[in-house]
């Protein structure tokens, strides 16, 4: 076998979405955070695949799928460094890496039992104080707590 030839692991994209470089241990979530078992189109997902950047990733293929700001804010939460790919006519069209906006809106719930938002119908809101180590501030009960630990809404 020659070295020289790669191995193609994943068909190609007619046009969607590629979500690449997640962690392997998140891909799972992931898949389950954008509610992919919902979507009628197909949906392939490679784990445990060989990544010079970070040793062992996964890569999640989404035919005919374009996510919303929403959807890519929520993806930020649980996998800030993954980059996704644009996809149309085979070919890349855009390219971004997902990072954590400012703010977050309905995506974490507050670690806080006293929080208005755990004790009344309302959306959640946090402030993210620090993109580097995670950290989120609930705009109305002021309580920080680390991205690492929240659970989504």
């Amino acid at each position: 076998m020659n070295s020289n030839k790669t191995k193609l692991l994943v068909a190609a994209l007619e046009n969607g979405t590629v979500i690449d470089h997640i962690p392997s241990e998140l891909v799972f979530t992931i898949a389950s955070l954008l509610e992919l078992e919902k979507l009628e189109s197909s949906v392939t997902i490679g784990y445990n695949l060989t990544s010079q950047k970070i040793g062992k990733k996964g890569v999640i293929k989404v035919a005919d799928k374009f996510f919303s700001d929403e959807e890519i804010s929520r993806l930020s939460v649980v996998a800030p460094n993954v980059v996704l790919s644009i996809i149309r006519d085979f070919g890349v069209v855009e390219k971004k890496k997902v990072t954590t906006p400012d703010e977050l809106h309905g995506i974490v719930r507050c670690s806080n039992p006293k929080c208005i938002t755990n004790n009344e119908p309302m959306s959640t809101y946090f402030h993210v104080v620090d993109k580097q180590e995670g950290v989120l501030k609930c705009h109305y009960c002021e309580k920080e707590q680390n991205k690492s630990e929240v659970k989504l809404v």
